[in-house]
Parts: C-alpha cells; structure tokens; sequence
C-alpha cells in the first residue's frame, strides 16, 4: 500500500466537516476525524466507518490532542456554528475557538504540519462596508449575545498569525460567507434549513425584522473546493470564501416558497440585537490566487438541497426550534 498523506479534521462529523471528510478520501488522503459530537452527527460520516483510510477519534479539541503518527494537514473545524447552538453552550464555544485552537496550533507544531482554521464572516460583525473585503477589521460588539462566537473567531485567527509569525508555522486562515447543503441540521436556526422546515411543515415562514437584511449563500461543493485549493496554496493571510451573489432574507423566503410550492406567508418578528445588515463576500482575492470562484447556482443548490430535506423522516420534520437570531 502506498503511503497515503494524513489530515486531521476536527469537527469531523458536522456539516461541513463530514463534506470535507468525503472529499479528502476522494483525493485518497488518510483522514483521521474528530468530534465531541456536541452538534455533529456520527450520520454525516457514518459512511465511511468501514474504509480502511478513515479512522474516528471521540473527543473534545478543548483538551490535550494526541494523534500518534505522522500528520502532513490538520483542519480546524470544530465550533458551534449556529445562534441556537452557541446560544445554549456559549463557554464551550469560546474554548474551542481559543483553547481547542491552541491544542490544534501546538500539534501542528509538533507534527510539522499545515494547519488550516475555520474562521467566518463573523470576524467582520455588523459591517459598515459590502461587499466586505479581507482588509476590512469589522463592527464587532465583544459582549453582546453574538459576541462569543464573533471573538472566538477573531481570536483563533489573532493566535493562529502568532503561530506563523512567531514559529514559522505554515498555516492558512478561511473566513466562510454562509454555506448550504445536504447535511444542514433542519432546526439549527440558520435560515435556509429554517425557512425550508417551516414551509415543509405548512408554517410561515419566519424573518427577523423587514427582511431587508441581505445574506450570499454558497452551496457546500463550491466552499469545499475553495479550502481544498486554498490549503494547498501558498497563501498565510486570511481569506473570503462565499458566493457574492447577493439577496435579502424577505427575497429569499420568498424564493422558497416558490420552490416549495406551499404558498406559505412570510411573517416578521423583532430584530435581534447586533444582527447583520450585509453579508457579501468580495472574493477578489479567491480569484486571483486560487483561481476560485462558485460554479453552482443557488436555484441549482437549492433544489438538492431541498430533496435532502424532503428525504429526512417525519420525526426530524416536526421538530421544531426557531433561532433568536436572523442568521
């Protein structure tokens, strides 16, 4: 047997982790997962439990990490990523963002290996700028509900820089725009899998304030392609990854009901605090380094995504949990 590279992927059984899990073993790494499995779902990857390059490990990356062997990349996407989530565990949220980092920067050091972190568009809060650009530092409220996860992210990449300066160490930091597909949780409170819920129950469907808000949705294949190309590259700054294809949360419920066909009504409720008016990438930057840019459609993306939710069992269907946020 060859000697295959090693990756170590934290949140490894979440959303995006298990997507990136698929797409490792496709390009024939050794992954090795990890999750404490506080949000994630061993379902997302319980497909690969029975290949001999895929190994699980149970655990919680705000303690000591040990991983025996050799490790050429480690992805750091361990975090509540969702308000209903870091809402309800806000202590967990800042200690993966901080310690669990931490732990992650150290191995990498130790293994000598890349190491790539999850950061979000969150590090740029409430933005006064769109579309929001690299350079922009952000509109950030440190001790309002939202700030556990805003500061845990803007410390990860402050720590993870500290690591390249400092050590030498190669890392690489991604800040993703919101991103949808197979595998969202239906209840998790962002407002795709939020809006598709309530109108496949026959619910309204729910926004905060006006719907003026504007949110770019990436589908996963397209995010998934751009970590991939940006781990590889040559690139230490940070970097936007999302479709700056723009809409309003009003525009956008309205365009689920449209590909639902349940003629559900879109009803408002109060504006969260220090919600974001703007989310836009500008992926000037993918661009010109990675030659990435997002290729799926979002009525393309949406309507597989759609068939993925319609696909879940009645019991997760009336399942029923709205997020505080507009997401």
């Amino acid at each position: 047997m060859k000697n295959r590279k090693r990756i170590l992927i934290t949140g490894a059984a979440g959303f995006l982790g298990s997507h990136l899990c698929d797409r490792f073993i496709t390009e024939d790494y050794h992954v090795i997962g990890m999750d404490n499995l506080i949000t994630g779902d061993l379902q997302n990857i319980e497909h690969l439990f029975k290949l001999q390059n895929f190994e699980f490990h149970h655990h919680d990356v705000s303690t000591f990490v040990y991983v025996p062997g050799d490790l050429d990349f480690i992805l750091h996407f361990a975090s509540p990523a969702s308000p209903i989530d870091y809402l309800k565990i806000p202590i967990q949220t800042l200690k993966v963002g901080s310690l669990g980092t931490h732990n992650l920067l150290g191995l990498a050091r130790a293994k000598k290996a890349r190491l790539l972190i999850a950061s979000t568009s969150e590090v740029y809060g409430d933005p006064n700028i769109n579309p929001q650009p690299e350079e922009y530092w952000g509109n950030v409220n440190p001790v309002g509900p939202r700030g556990v996860y805003d500061e845990a992210k803007r410390f990860q990449e402050a720590i993870t820089m500290a690591y390249h300066t400092f050590h030498g160490l190669e890392t690489r930091i991604v800040r993703i725009f919101n991103t949808y597909g197979p595998r969202m949780r239906l209840n998790d409170g962002r407002v795709l899998p939020a809006f598709i819920g309530e109108a496949l129950r026959g619910e309204p469907l729910t926004m905060f304030g006006d719907g003026s808000q504007t949110r770019s949705f990436c589908y996963v294949d397209d995010l998934v392609e751009g970590i991939y190309r940006l781990l590889h590259s040559d690139y230490s700054q940070p970097m936007n990854i999302g479709n700056p294809d723009e809409i309003t949360i009003k525009e956008f419920g309205e365009e689920i009901i449209k590909l639902t066909g349940t003629g559900q009504k879109l009803i408002s409720l109060p504006l969260p605090q220090d919600d974001p008016k703007q989310r836009r990438p500008d992926i000037t930057k993918a661009k010109a380094i990675l030659d990435w840019e997002p290729k799926v459609s979002r009525s393309e993306g949406l309507k597989i995504t759609l068939n993925y939710f319609k696909a879940l069992t009645e019991r997760e269907l009336i399942h029923k949990d709205f997020a505080l946020f507009n997401r």
